[in-house]
């Protein structure tokens, strides 16, 4: 079994097609067809469904999609640390960051990272922090970005701890207050996030817990558009603070809001017992570093 026709066969599943693995490994459809075909003679099993929009696995083909990433990660990792050995970092951070804040948390970090190690190849994950899980427990990314309170199946370090802030029409009634509980909009309509959006079960669970389910009039995943929602007198959204300071918001108000259980907690997950490349431990300590949060966290990297 050769790890180039592994790699092929993981950017067929992962990109649905063969055209475009060919293109991301810098190689031809007829070459990566071909290592795909090497590995079902190989195997003795179809791997793949060919459909006129492109590929996607079998029963078959899931687990060694499965068992392919985590082969692969393996070699990269065992690369990583030989120059490791040799004192220079380089390898692959696969890290997956969530839609929301990244842009205003990760940044810096990003350029402060490249400067102290050029020879590090960064690949990005950007979706919600439900399906960040996911790809981080399939060996898809190796470090993620969720929120709090975190499963038994990470091991996690704190990256930001954020009030939540009530964004309200300019003619609602409550927009001049500095401060408001949950239960003061238990009547009004909310503007939701879309499925796959950690912060959803996190709002959902916070009402219950006072009484009442919050009514959606819409979903989106994109924060100007959640606010020109409320603009448009929709409903309410709740926003991480994060993502309110450095906007003009008016004549739209922005009100804290002064519950403890309803927070944007933000933390690093890896899977729990996981060896971590010298790639995403160098990650780590640097968001030790720069985003000190305090709180502790569940185990260090290994």
């Amino acid at each position: 079994m050769e790890l180039r026709n592994l790699k092929a066969f993981v950017e067929v599943v992962r990109l649905g097609g063969f055209s475009k693995a060919a293109r991301a490994l810098f190689s031809t459809q007829s070459t990566v067809s071909k290592a795909v075909g090497q590995l079902e003679e190989e195997f003795g099993e179809a791997l793949l469904e060919r459909l006129s929009t492109g590929a996607r696995a079998t029963v078959a083909g899931e687990l060694v999609y499965a068992r392919a990433v985590a082969m692969l990660a393996e070699g990269e990792h065992l690369l990583a640390e030989l120059s490791d050995l040799r004192g220079l970092i380089s390898g692959r951070l696969r890290l997956g960051l969530p839609i929301f804040g990244s842009a205003r948390l990760f940044a810096p970090l990003f350029a402060e990272y490249r400067s102290r190690y050029p020879g590090v190849e960064i690949e990005l994950m950007e979706q919600g922090s439900a399906r960040l899980e996911e790809a981080l427990v399939a060996g898809e990314v190796e470090l993620a970005v969720s929120l709090l309170p975190i499963a038994e199946a990470f091991s996690w370090q704190p990256v930001r701890d954020d009030p939540m802030v009530a964004v309200l029409a300019a003619d609602h009634p409550l927009r001049d207050r500095h401060s408001l509980r949950l239960s003061e909009l238990a009547t009004d309509p909310f503007i939701l996030f879309e499925q796959g959006f950690a912060l959803n079960p996190r709002i959902e669970h916070a009402c219950s817990l006072r009484g009442f389910t919050p009514r959606a009039a819409a979903r989106s995943g994109q924060v100007d558009f959640i606010i020109a929602l409320v603009a448009a007198g929709l409903g309410v959204a709740l926003l991480p603070r994060i993502l309110t300071e450095g906007r003009d918001l008016a004549p739209l108000g922005v009100v804290l809001l002064d519950e403890t259980d309803l927070r944007w907690r933000a933390a690093l997950l890896w899977r729990k017992g996981a060896r971590l490349s010298p790639a995403a431990r160098a990650w780590l300590a640097l968001a030790r570093e720069k985003l000190p949060q305090g709180g502790g966290g569940r185990e260090e990297g290994k």
